[in-house]
């Protein structure tokens, strides 16, 4: 399961109202800082031959065009939840310009609920112009999409299940409160670790940024950089500052090489 040299994009790097928040006066919403407005949470992975999206938010049309990504081979899904898939619809354009079906990666209770949002994808007779999408159910085994292997890593987004990402030494992990310990050993000694820290402030569904600390120190991770990012939690400079040197604040636009 040797991957290639890739590289990670971050496409957004937001909760799931982004920042600025519609309607919020608070110094992060309000702030000129550029690494202050943050986009909802996905990335991008990319070889030499191969392009993969984790998630398409609500702002994926827009993630793509502010990249100029011209190509896409496959999305594949954490979970379910609105902010990581209500751009599905979007595949459309890839589908016109690939001359072929997006290639979906989903567990079979993720894909239920995108039948679900997008019916009309699915149905038996559909519109002209609706995506075209060709679906792979995925659980706890790795896959390989092109030339990238990708191995779930099941986490706890409170009481639901989600899937995090490892892509050799390097680990993607968003909307995440809970990793059972069988699973955290598989975070040990990574390169790069990512992980979801939402704010100061304890939440029900995911780690808040003390928490999101003390497992990069627990895994013992030599560099971390956390996401999922709420307006709450304050301004990127001043967080950043306050990290250990190992750890740093994701934002939008931030590309990672892996070798």
């Amino acid at each position: 399961m040797q991957n290639p040299p890739l590289t990670i994009t971050f496409l957004g790097t937001g909760t799931s109202s982004g920042v600025p928040m519609i309607g919020c006066n608070c110094e992060v919403c309000q702030s000129n800082n550029p690494k202050d407005n943050r986009l909802r949470s996905s990335i991008l992975i990319c070889s030499a031959t191969t392009r993969i999206v984790i998630d398409t938010t609500p702002d994926f049309r827009y993630q793509m065009l502010r990249i100029n990504n011209q190509q896409l081979d496959a999305v594949v899904y954490t979970h379910a939840h609105k902010d990581h898939i209500a751009g599905l619809d979007d595949v459309r354009a890839y589908n016109f310009t690939q001359q072929r079906a997006m290639d979906i990666y989903a567990t079979e209770a993720t894909q239920a609920a995108l039948k679900k949002e997008f019916a009309y994808a699915f149905a038996e007779h559909k519109y002209p112009g609706v995506p075209e999408l060709r679906l792979h159910t995925i659980a706890t085994s790795p896959f390989q999409i092109g030339d990238i292997w990708l191995e779930p890593i099941p986490v706890w987004h409170h009481k639901m299940p989600v899937l995090g990402f490892k892509l050799g030494n390097f680990i993607y992990i968003t909307d995440a409160n809970v990793i059972d310990t069988e699973v955290l050993e598989k975070l040990y000694d990574a390169d790069i670790l990512v992980l979801n820290a939402l704010r100061k402030e304890p939440h029900i569904s995911h780690f808040t940024l003390a928490q999101a600390v003390d497992i990069v120190a627990q895994t013992n991770a030599k560099q971390a950089y956390f996401t999922h990012i709420s307006h709450q939690l304050g301004l990127h400079n001043a967080i950043n500052a306050s990290l250990p040197a190992n750890i740093a604040l994701a934002y939008d636009g931030l590309t990672l090489q892996i070798k």
